[in-house]
């Protein structure tokens, strides 16, 4: 079964944005201490853990999951031609 990439990574896209997206404001609104946005923060360019740097950081998350995501389905399409068991 082949993987549909550019389906995957939108969803990828998606789903990246918005845990990056509720992790900046769970920590913003409910004061979770968390070293993972720290260095997210410097890893991605403009992002901080403010109001206004949780939307940037949507929009990294989103350009992040969509490459993670069709290079995850790419690849799986690839190995799963090879694996291929013809009975």
């Amino acid at each position: 079964m082949k993987l549909n990439v550019k389906a995957f990574a939108l969803a990828g896209g998606i789903l990246f944005s918005l845990a990056f997206f509720l992790l900046t404001y769970f920590y913003l609104i409910m004061g979770y201490s968390s070293n993972t946005l720290i260095k997210l923060s410097k890893l991605f360019l403009g992002y901080s853990i403010t109001w206004y740097g949780g939307f940037i950081g949507l929009i990294w998350g989103f350009v992040s999951g969509l490459v993670a995501g069709a290079i995850f389905a790419w690849v799986y399409n690839k190995l799963a031609d090879n694996t291929t068991v013809k009975a």
